[in-house]
C-alpha cells in the first residue's frame, strides 16, 4: 500500500514537471498582461470613446483565468466521478478476490483525492486572484 502511494505521488510530481513548462507564461506580470490587453483594444479603435484602464484589463485577466479554472475543474471532476463509479463497478465485480478489491479501493481513494485537489485548487486560485486585485 505504501509502494502505491510513493508511486502515485511520484506520477503527480512527475506531471507537474512536465506541466510546469506550460505554465510558465502565465506567471508573466499583470503588468505586461494589462498593457497588451489594451494596447491590442486602443489599436482596434472599435469605440473611440472606451478607455482602457488597469481596472478594466485586470477583470479581463481575472476573467479569462476564471473561466479555465472553472472548465478544467469541471472536466477533472466528470472525470472523478467516472473513476469512482469504475472503482465501485470494480467492487462489486472483485467476487472477493483481494487484489480486485484492493484495486477498486484504491481506485476510488485516487478519485476521491482528486476532487479534493480540485477542490482545493479552485480555492487557491480564487484566494490568489482576489489578493493580487486588491
Amino acid at each position: 500500500m505504501i509502494k502505491k502511494v510513493k508511486t502515485f505521488l511520484a506520477s503527480i510530481f512527475s506531471a507537474a514537471l512536465l506541466v510546469a513548462p506550460v505554465l510558465a507564461p502565465a506567471a508573466v506580470s499583470a503588468a505586461t498582461v494589462q498593457e497588451s490587453l489594451c494596447g491590442g483594444a486602443q489599436n482596434l479603435k472599435l469605440d473611440s470613446t472606451a478607455s482602457c484602464t488597469d481596472s478594466t484589463a485586470t477583470e479581463k485577466v481575472n476573467n479569462i483565468i476564471t473561466t479555465v479554472i472553472n472548465i478544467f475543474s469541471v472536466i477533472v471532476g466528470i472525470v472523478a466521478v467516472i473513476m469512482i463509479i469504475v472503482g465501485g463497478l470494480k467492487y462489486i465485480t472483485s467476487g472477493g478476490a483481494s487484489d480486485s478489491v484492493s484495486s477498486a479501493k484504491n481506485t476510488i481513494l485516487y478519485a476521491v483525492i482528486g476532487l479534493i485537489i480540485v477542490a482545493l485548487a479552485q480555492i487557491i486560485v480564487r484566494f490568489v486572484l482576489n489578493k493580487a486585485t486588491q
